[in-house]
């Protein structure tokens, strides 16, 4: 019998439910096995369409429930307003008109936040990447480079 959507599920049967936009050729919710990375969601939405820069997407890193993943979306610098649904996008003047995810965001959208270089920028990423993502703002502080000021000026930016 299938999954209720909604009810709970035992231990043996967790799953991460994924909404997977842009340039793939079968773009929405896909529901993957837990300890699922980037690259099997990318292969559920039954691939990337050729073509499509997939250089800000780390295919490695391990999926989190209710995430969105993001594929072949304009530059955040190239874009004008939003980006796509569910993505802020720049504002003018080159910051981003809303929160910036921690467990989604590209190098380059990190990298356009307020006192975060490429290298820090890099060191949010492979801490991500180490962790299985942010579940929590606060899990900012554990990455090198970040004190207690630019933490304090990060905070409104973003989210896990």
């Amino acid at each position: 019998m299938p999954p209720v959507p909604g009810a709970a599920q035992s231990a043996g049967d967790r799953a991460v439910v994924v909404d997977v936009a842009g340039k793939v050729r079968d773009p929405g919710i896909h529901r993957l096995p837990a300890g699922s990375r980037v690259e099997d969601a990318l292969k559920a939405a039954g691939g990337v369409r050729p073509g499509t820069d997939t250089a800000g997407l780390n295919r490695a890193r391990l999926l989190l429930d209710g995430e969105q993943i993001v594929v072949g979306g304009p530059a955040p610098a190239a874009a004008a307003g939003g980006g796509a649904a569910g993505t802020p996008g720049p504002a003018p003047g080159g910051a981003a008109a809303g929160p910036v995810s921690l467990s989604t965001a590209t190098l380059e959208q990190l990298d356009g936040l307020p006192g975060v270089g490429p290298v820090l920028a890099r060191r949010i990423l492979e801490h991500r990447d180490r962790q299985g993502g942010f579940t929590s703002v606060d899990q900012l502080r554990e990455v090198n480079g970040i004190g207690d000021r630019r933490f304090a000026d990060l905070q409104p930016l973003v989210r896990p």
